[in-house]
C-alpha cells in the first residue's frame, strides 16, 4: 500500500478552502491501495495531526512523519492547496529537490498560469483571446485617467498572482479606482487592470485519464454578487452552477472544451485542472487557468465528475495513477 500525502492549508486566504478540499480528497481516496495523511502546511509548520489531535511535524529534509515512533515515509503528494506554495509552484519546487512526485502541474507551468500578466502574453500568442489590460509594479505611478481611457469604466483590478478571486475588485466609479489599487497591491507587487467584459462565463474542468484526456462537462457560472468572487465560489448560495449549461450553442461548447483540450496539451498540463472562459458576444476570452481548482462540495469540478459518471473515488484514483506513471515532467 503507497502512503500518499495530501497537503492542505498555504500561505493565503483560500486556506480553509484548501483543508474541505483535502477532506474530500481524504474520504474519497480508495483506501484498498492507497493510506492517506492530510499534511497542514503553514508558514511556520508543516504537520499531520492524528485521530486525537496529536500534531506529528513534517522532516523537511525528506518530506518523512515519525508517528508514535513509526517513520512515514511517502510514495507521492496529492496536492490540494490552493493559492501559494501549492498552486504557484513553490512547494512543488521543494518536491524536485527531493524527488517526490505530486499529481499538479510542475513547477514551471504553475508559476506561470499562477502569474496572469505572464499567462495572459503567453495565451495570446498561442491565439487565444483574454481580456485587454495593462500592469503596474508596486510603486510605479499609475495616471488613473488614461487607463481608464483605454480600459473603460467598469474595469477590474487584480493581483496578477492571487487566485479564487482573492484581492480581485470590480471598479464601477473613478472613485473606487484608488482602493482597488491598494486592495490588490497588498496581495502582490504586480497588479493587472484589466476591461470588464459581459457576458457568459462558463467553467471546463478536465483530467488525464488511463488512455485519453477527458473533457468534463462545461459548467455556467451566473453569480449573484457583480462578479464571480471569493464568496460565490465557496459559499454555495452566492452563483448558481449550472451543469450542463442550458441554451448554449453546441459550437461553442466544441469551442470552449477544444480549446482546453489544445491549452492542457500544449502546456503540459497534469492532474485535474480548470479553464474559465466569458463569452461575450459571439467572442470568446480565457480568463483563468487553474491548475489546483477546488474540490470541496461546493465546488465545480466535483459537479462536472458527478454529471459525466465519474465517481470522485475514481477520479481521484486516476490522478494518482498518472502521476506514478507520468512523474513529475
Amino acid at each position: 500500500m503507497k502512503n500518499i500525502a495530501i497537503i492542505c492549508g498555504g500561505y493565503s486566504g483560500e486556506y480553509q478552502v484548501s483543508i474541505e478540499s483535502a477532506a474530500t480528497v481524504h474520504r474519497n481516496i480508495d483506501k484498498d491501495k492507497y493510506k492517506p495523511y492530510i499534511i497542514y502546511v503553514e508558514k511556520d509548520k508543516w504537520f499531520h495531526k492524528d485521530d486525537e489531535g496529536i500534531e506529528h511535524y513534517v522532516n523537511r529534509n525528506d518530506f518523512s512523519l515519525l508517528v508514535r515512533n513509526m517513520p512515514v515515509k511517502f510514495d507521492g503528494v496529492f496536492n490540494a492547496i490552493h493559492g501559494s506554495p501549492g498552486e504557484d509552484g513553490k512547494i512543488l519546487a521543494f518536491f524536485d529537490t527531493i524527488g517526490m512526485l505530486y499529481t499538479s502541474c510542475d513547477t514551471d507551468l504553475s508559476a506561470l498560469t499562477f502569474n496572469k500578466y505572464h499567462c495572459n502574453h503567453f495565451l495570446a500568442s498561442l491565439g487565444i483571446k483574454v481580456a485587454r489590460s495593462v500592469s503596474f509594479l508596486k510603486g510605479e505611478h499609475i495616471d488613473k485617467e488614461s487607463v481608464i481611457d483605454e480600459l473603460g469604466l467598469p474595469l477590474f483590478v487584480k493581483p496578477a498572482r492571487s487566485g479564487s478571486s482573492v484581492g480581485v475588485s470590480k471598479v464601477k466609479t473613478e472613485e473606487d479606482f484608488g482602493n482597488a489599487v491598494d486592495v490588490a497591491l497588498n496581495i502582490d507587487e504586480r497588479i493587472i487592470i484589466e476591461e470588464f467584459l459581459d457576458g457568459r462565463e462558463f467553467g471546463c474542468g478536465l483530467f488525464m485519464g488511463d488512455k485519453e484526456l477527458k473533457v468534463l462537462p462545461l459548467t455556467e457560472i451566473i453569480p449573484k454578487n457583480d462578479f464571480f468572487d471569493f464568496e460565490a465560489k465557496y459559499s454555495g448560495s452566492m452563483a448558481d452552477e449550472i451543469t450542463p449549461p442550458g441554451n448554449l450553442k453546441i459550437d461553442v461548447e466544441i469551442d470552449i472544451k477544444a480549446t482546453s483540450a489544445m491549452i492542457y496539451r500544449k502546456l503540459g498540463c497534469k492532474g485535474v485542472i480548470r479553464i474559465d472562459y466569458m463569452l461575450s458576444g459571439t467572442d470568446l476570452y480565457l480568463i483563468e487557468i487553474n491548475t489546483v481548482p477546488g474540490l470541496s462540495p461546493a465546488s465545480i469540478i466535483p459537479q462536472q465528475a458527478e454529471i459525466m459518471g465519474i465517481s470522485l473515488k475514481e477520479l481521484f484514483s486516476t490522478v494518482i495513477r498518472q502521476m506514478f506513471k507520468g512523474g513529475n515532467y
